[in-house]
């Protein structure tokens, strides 16, 4: 039973909640780099270049609330926070594998066919 769905939409398709967790702009990436162990905030944020502390606090705990990952804290001073997938987090690990080596190998040319499409005439699109 659905009981999270926000609209419509998802109740139709229940697949939809979770394609939209994997599917963001960064949990794939968090998964790929904590598939090899668990990391500290600061280093996920390193790794991750583009991320504001905002952004993937968000996504740090969207994942971990859907089970992803794990939070655990150290008492210690200053404070140790370090994430860790869970099992159901390195399911993901074959899943998404291919999906990055795939957009690696294409990335080149993807970014040229943008530029092209991008440097097209206005009247190409018309009609």
């Amino acid at each position: 039973m659905v009981k999270e769905a926000v609209d419509d939409s998802e109740v139709c398709c229940p697949p939809r909640l979770v394609l939209d967790r994997i599917g963001d702009k960064w949990s794939v990436l968090i998964v790929l780099n904590l598939s090899d162990g668990p990391k500290r905030f600061s280093e996920l944020r390193e790794l991750l270049h583009h991320v504001t502390p905002k952004v993937l606090t968000y996504t740090l705990r969207g994942m971990e609330r859907d089970g992803l990952l794990t939070r655990t804290v150290f008492a210690e001073v200053p404070p140790r926070v370090e994430y860790e997938l869970t099992p159901l987090g390195h399911s993901l690990r074959p899943v998404v594998e291919p999906i990055t080596t795939w957009a690696k190998e294409h990335v080149d040319e993807i970014l040229s066919l943008r530029k092209a499409h991008d440097t097209r005439p206005a009247d190409e699109f018309a009609g």
